[in-house]
């Protein structure tokens, strides 16, 4: 028996374990969970690991992509010097790393990237992924217990939000029910109306039919007001994959777990060996972003952010002088990123400004 099965089994004597409590356990218990590995421990992450990849796995291109968005950022702020960009979440740090090489002329003496991830082997993949930039000041591995100064720059997360414990909850045509895990596996029991089921409700369009549903994430509240308040001028951007409210509950959305590159919804089996993730409300998130006081809260999927932000004429021009397999490699990134059929249309990309015009 591991450690997170002795661990469920204890609580199991209690009665059944909520989905999100068991996904907590999965994912962030301080010496099992899946992002809490130790340094030097095998199957970490993307192609190097055995569950999963990310867009940063395919390429350099949307760090490239959003080295032009942010340096538009820094122009609109009136070229703050230092602009500071933090990554809550950043794992392996190849988005900083590849922002950081892709940046350019006084945006790239001005940029400041910060590194914050507690997972010990994320941050030891980070230390090499972000060598010279550590040595030359230009990055920085923080703490996430870290109180930072409100800067001017942007919050950058990238498949932040969709790890965070959330708890699946499913209308039965007369009652909210709860996914949890009982003795004999996973159950749906009858729940009692709160938070979550009022918001479900209310985000019906034409009302609530059986089967709809949706995961409720009870930390996302406070994870937005703590990344918010660090922004005193500037962007806040979030890559993630999920939906607008309504068609969470249209989908009736559940956790999936990712493991040997294979997705299905089995959140109880493999506990600490397996990724756990819920689609992103992107609705309650533009929101909640509001409510911290940012401001122009947008989304749009980002096969269209893509198109609206690289210079993709740019790049067309520059690839011409490639060797045909660097090409090649180019433009399968660049199709990886924007076709409906892969990244483009699955993810989504939101923009929040704090402390300037949207």
């Amino acid at each position: 028996m591991t450690v997170l099965e002795g661990i469920i089994q204890d609580r199991l004597k209690g009665g059944p374990v909520p989905a999100a409590e068991v996904m907590a356990l999965a994912l962030y218990h301080p010496e099992a969970g899946y992002y809490r590995r130790p340094v030097g421990d095998v199957g970490l992450w993307g192609f190097q690991g055995a569950d999963y990849y990310t867009a940063l796995d395919l390429g350099p291109l949307l760090g490239e992509a959003l080295a032009v968005r942010l340096e538009q950022v820094w122009q609109q702020l009136d070229r703050p010097d230092p602009f500071v960009v933090l990554e809550p979440g950043a794992g392996r740090g190849w988005l900083g790393r590849d922002l950081l090489q892709a940046a350019q002329g006084d945006f790239a003496q001005a940029l400041r990237y910060l590194h914050r991830d507690d997972n010990p082997a994320a941050a030891a993949m980070a230390a090499e992924a972000l060598a010279p930039h550590l040595a030359s000041g230009r990055a920085e591995l923080v703490a996430e217990s870290r109180i930072l100064e409100p800067f001017k720059g942007a919050i950058l997360s990238n498949e932040l939000f969709d790890a965070l414990p959330a708890q699946p909850w499913r209308w039965d045509g007369e009652q909210w029910l709860y996914e949890a895990l009982g003795p004999d596996g996973p159950a749906w029991l009858p729940g009692e109306p709160g938070e979550a089921t009022a918001w479900f409700t209310a985000q019906a369009e034409g009302g609530l039919e059986t089967g709809d549903g949706a995961p409720w994430c009870p930390g996302l509240p406070g994870l937005v007001r703590n990344l918010a308040g660090s922004l005193k001028a500037g962007l806040f951007l979030t890559i993630d994959y999920g939906e607008t409210a309504a068609r969470l509950l249209d989908k009736g959305a559940d956790l999936r777990r990712y493991k040997g590159h294979e997705v299905d919804g089995k959140w109880w089996e493999d506990l600490g060996q397996a990724d756990l993730t819920a689609d992103v409300d992107f609705t309650r998130l533009g929101l909640l972003l509001e409510g911290a006081g940012l401001t122009g809260a947008t989304h749009l999927s980002l096969s269209r952010w893509i198109r609206a932000h690289a210079p993709l004429a740019r790049w067309e021009g520059e690839w011409q002088a490639l060797e045909t397999v660097a090409r090649l490699k180019r433009m399968e990134n660049l199709l990886q990123l924007t076709l409906p059929t892969m990244m483009g249309e699955r993810f989504r990309v939101l923009e929040a400004w704090a402390g300037y015009g949207a």
